[in-house]
């Protein structure tokens, strides 16, 4: 293999698509991996890939023409890794929404992964389908995401249409849908303990429902919960399956006409 300035410059946009990609891919995008790693493995996959990509002709001219063609490459990595990390974030969202109706949303705690405050059902959540990725070798598809575009459209033609901007509008609406579909037996549950708490206000008047409703409340979750932590494997399921049918969106966005 002849390694000339043209097939260098080439072979540096591979680099910046998988790159971008590792960073902001799910599991792969974790604080807790160290950058070393994540630059590593960015630089291996470049390795595997440099035989497998035919080497074309970039269309550009000067320094400037060249930085758009790294922005254009970095922009492909970024927008197909935040996809695919959303849709984990759905079991994080109906986690919260689960925390909300049990009386659990105070109780925050930092996730070191992402820097932010989760509340404890949502942490649970993300790390149980993180586990059943990692069972799955889902996280082996998650490669093969970026790997795969290689074949769909080469270096530098990546089309940047309105249809990117419909798909994510698209995928948010499914992203509520699906999170509200993970938390519906919490709010049926609560919905229930509600109507009680409210004849028996009217049935008793001195008692003090709140104290009540609080303990209740606690109660009645945390069991709930314990009895749909076997639904994780079907919730997971149905998490990658979005993500699977996210991915193949996003690539038809992309595919020049």
């Amino acid at each position: 293999m002849n390694f000339t300035v043209e097939s260098l410059e080439f072979y540096l946009l591979i680099l910046i698509r998988i790159s971008t990609f590792i960073m902001s891919a799910p599991f792969f995008n974790a604080n807790t991996i160290p950058m070393r790693v994540k630059m590593s493995l960015s630089v291996m996959l470049t390795l595997v890939m440099i035989p497998v990509v035919p080497v074309i002709t970039l269309d550009y001219v000067g320094v400037i023409g060249y930085a758009s063609l790294i922005l254009q490459e970095a922009a492909v990595g970024l927008i197909l890794g935040f996809m695919c990390n959303i849709c984990l974030y759905i079991v994080s969202f109906a986690g919260q929404l689960m925390d909300i109706e049990i009386g659990l949303s105070m109780a925050n705690m930092f996730d070191p992964m992402t820097n932010i405050s989760v509340t404890v059902t949502g942490n649970m959540y993300m790390y149980l389908v993180m586990l059943v990725m990692m069972a799955t070798r889902m996280h082996h598809f998650v490669l093969r995401a970026i790997l795969d575009t290689f074949s769909y459209f080469n270096i530098g033609q990546a089309v940047f249409r309105g249809d990117i901007v419909e798909t994510a509008i698209t995928f948010m609406g499914n992203y509520f849908l699906v999170g509200f579909r993970i938390v519906l037996p919490i709010f049926a549950c609560m919905l229930v303990i509600n109507v009680v708490l409210g004849v028996l206000s009217r049935a008793a008047p001195q008692m003090n429902m709140f104290v009540v409703g609080i303990q209740l409340k606690v109660f009645v979750g945390i069991l709930i919960l314990l009895i749909i932590v076997p639904t994780v494997s079907t919730v997971s399921n149905f998490i990658f399956d979005v993500m699977k049918e996210t991915v193949t969106q996003i690539y038809n966005a992309f595919l020049p006409r």
